[in-house]
């Protein structure tokens, strides 16, 4: 990312301001000192004033931000992050990365988290719903749900707003809908969808087939081991479907699949075997298995990073436009500390040397001698 990119996009974001009224700071550099300050363990509107004012000189100077009347108070950067807009946030936030996300063949997963530190009296938490590129780790985009359980709704809806060709989309069962699978298709990708008993039916006549099919499916078989502990996955995949009879139902079904588990821990063998049913477009048990094992992902890679590292559920914003709008930013923050060339070392310990040492901006974030 270059600085220059940087300020040039953040200018596009539409200032929510009275644009008569006395305006001190611009938005654009505020929304730089806000990402910064994210990236360096801030947490809160405070914080961001904190690390405005304690590097003013530097931001001038060595960034070229102008800050012709210093820098922000936290009142500030609250009522701006209340009132921005998040769609434009996201857009010109994702084009400063300057990232090119190779779409063939790749996954797109989409899975909801509750923001926990949003609830309030009178609303419950917020809900967001992601869209993880997972091989690139890029969030191309999301949306606020009022409820986990509204996910069926709002997840067709996002699809829409992004350029999903030629990807595989995954998501888990609450994404299981027609809806969903018709808004794929039509974004000309593919799609690997969880089924479980929100499709009473249909679930049952999936169960029910490879209980007591006789025909010898596709499939593919993953080993993993540690800790003492030895897990096999067989990914089944049907692609005969003659015998579906809501099959017409289902823009693009090509196929449906079952992955079983089976567990050995210390020589023996468990006595359950897990099952689960899914449904896809996709026609090899390959690319059925790959999606399968890729969709959590968003969970390793994003939710937990927001959870464990930015401590997101501690951030008590009860305003869901602002919430939302710092979840982006620290999903950007992420993005960037991910790319952040500092060695191998953790994620925390790259921030916390990003606001012990500024030159580490200079060389590791914005690639610049």
């Amino acid at each position: 990312m270059k600085i220059e990119n940087l300020k040039d996009q953040l200018q596009k974001v539409s200032d929510p301001r009275r644009q008569w009224g006395n305006l001190k700071h611009k938005l654009w550099e505020m929304l730089i000192i806000a990402l910064f300050s994210t990236m360096t363990l801030g947490q809160s509107y405070d914080d961001m004033e904190d690390f405005g004012k304690a590097n003013e000189e530097w931001l001038r100077e060595d960034l070229g931000l102008e800050l012709k009347h210093g820098t922000a108070d936290g009142d500030t950067y609250e009522r701006i992050f209340n009132r921005i807009k998040s769609g434009e946030l996201r857009e010109y936030l994702n084009a400063s990365l300057e990232i090119t996300r190779e779409k063939r063949g790749n996954l797109v997963n989409f899975d909801g988290k509750t923001k926990r530190g949003s609830k309030s009296k009178k609303a419950e938490a917020l809900h967001v719903i992601s869209a993880f590129a997972t091989e690139n780790r890029i969030v191309l985009g999301e949306i606020k749900s009022a409820k986990c359980r509204t996910e069926k709704n709002e997840i067709p809806e996002l699809i829409k707003t992004l350029d999903i060709e030629g990807s595989i989309v995954t998501t888990d069962s609450i994404g299981c809908y027609e809806k969903t699978a018709e808004a794929i298709i039509e974004g000309e990708a593919d799609y690997v969808i969880g089924l479980k008993k929100n499709q009473p039916k249909f679930h049952e006549s999936v169960e029910n087939h490879f209980k007591t099919g006789v025909r010898v499916y596709d499939k593919e078989q993953t080993v993993d081991c540690g800790h003492g502990r030895i897990e096999i996955r067989t990914y089944h995949l049907e692609t005969d479907l003659s015998w579906l009879a809501d099959e017409h139902k289902w823009a693009g079904l090509t196929g449906v699949g079952m992955v079983t588990s089976c567990t050995i821990r210390d020589g023996k063998t468990e006595s359950s075997v897990s099952r689960r049913y899914y449904i896809t477009s996709l026609d090899n048990a390959e690319d059925f298995a790959y999606a399968v094992r890729e969709h959590w992902g968003i969970e390793n890679n994003l939710h937990w990073c927001l959870d464990v590292i930015f401590r997101e559920d501690e951030r008590r914003v009860k305003n869901h436009n602002a919430a939302l709008n710092l979840n982006i930013l620290d999903k950007t923050a992420l993005q960037l500390i991910n790319d952040a060339d500092m060695g191998k070392i953790s994620k925390r310990r790259k921030m916390r040397n990003l606001a012990l040492n500024h030159k580490l901006f200079i060389s590791s974030i914005l690639c610049e001698e």
